[in-house]
């Protein structure tokens, strides 16, 4: 195709086309490809016809009603492959540069939940309703393996009978960012609460197919997110959690955060060679890229002593940097 060339069958379709092939690639994000649908139908609806000019993305970008000073830049940046994918098969689409709007947004501190605090959520799921019933043993689980074993929430509700080796210890993790499939070795003392949860859910149900969900209550045969997150929310108002004193008001994601900031202070602790170990946890954990990982360091408070005494002993032992 020359250099100029109209692309025919509409920006709506060709954005349908780019989604497919991000999806057989193993990229999916529901939020970006609404925002790129969206992006496609504003083009469409304008009478857009060609390659696609950088006035027309701009114009979509900060056409939004979002009062985040930082959105028109997060909608140009989500719609940048797309454009670049164009400008490929068109060579006229322009192409934004990165950072064009300003900064696509600041990424805030997690909060790192203390023992206490878990204690604390564990403890509040036994007034869940119904009293006896499987629910409140089902959450104290759920929110308990999250925070030891630093899983998505999404990850830990797609698990099912078949995923949950407790005689292996391990869990099998099938709905990764980006469709990734990785194993979890769980640690020791993680497998009695799953084993008990386990006998009293099959008590009362009997026992499982290997293809059922693992965590269900008493109504239903799997938990959802909103189910999860609207009982965290109800939880978290009882114990009176607020921001007030924290870097921000917890959430249910926070039990993740928790994991790797104790795991990175606990090899700080052992004198483990922290760099060599990132690579791991980053595996571990599910990330994509090891820089992920990196995040938490200058992020959160706790971890930037880490960051300090490492600085400390690079200037110490170079010349250059006592002057």
């Amino acid at each position: 195709m020359a250099a100029g060339d109209v692309v025919t069958g509409g920006i709506t379709v060709l954005a349908g086309d780019y989604i497919a092939l991000r999806r057989q690639l193993g990229y999916r994000s529901p939020s970006q490809e609404r925002a790129l649908r969206a992006f496609a139908r504003y083009l469409d609806q304008a009478g857009h016809d060609g390659p696609v000019p950088l006035e027309a993305s701009l114009d979509w970008a900060t056409s939004t009603a979002s009062p985040d000073p930082c959105n028109p830049a997060r909608r140009l940046t989500t719609v940048r492959g797309f454009l670049r994918h164009m400008s490929a098969l068109d060579g006229a689409t322009e192409v934004p540069a990165p950072g064009l709007l300003g900064p696509a947004g600041h990424r805030k501190p997690p909060h790192v939940y203390s023992d206490r605090e878990i204690g604390d959520l564990l403890a509040a799921t036994a007034g869940l309703a119904p009293a006896g019933g499987l629910r409140p043993h089902c959450y104290a689980t759920l929110f308990g393996l999250l925070a030891c074993t630093g899983l998505r929430i999404c990850e830990a509700l797609a698990l099912t009978c078949g995923d949950v080796d407790l005689a292996g210890s391990v869990l099998t993790v099938r709905a990764g960012k980006r469709g990734r499939a990785r194993l979890i070795p769980l640690h020791p003392s993680a497998v009695p609460p799953l084993r008990e949860y386990a006998a009293d859910r099959e008590r009362r149900f009997g026992p499982p197919a290997g293809s059922d969900a693992f965590f269900r209550t008493d109504r239903s045969d799997r938990v959802s997110y909103n189910a999860a997150n609207s009982t965290f929310i109800v939880l978290r108002r009882q114990l009176g959690w607020t921001a007030a004193g924290r870097a921000r008001t917890p959430r249910v994601h926070d039990l993740r955060h928790r994991m790797v900031v104790r795991r990175i202070q606990a090899w700080h602790a052992q004198g483990a060679d922290v760099d060599c170990k990132i690579a791991v946890l980053a595996t571990y954990l599910g990330h994509v890229e090891v820089r992920d990982v990196y995040w938490y360091l200058p992020a959160v408070p706790e971890l930037m002593s880490i960051i300090a005494g490492r600085f400390e002993a690079f200037a110490g032992s170079d010349p250059a940097g006592a002057s």
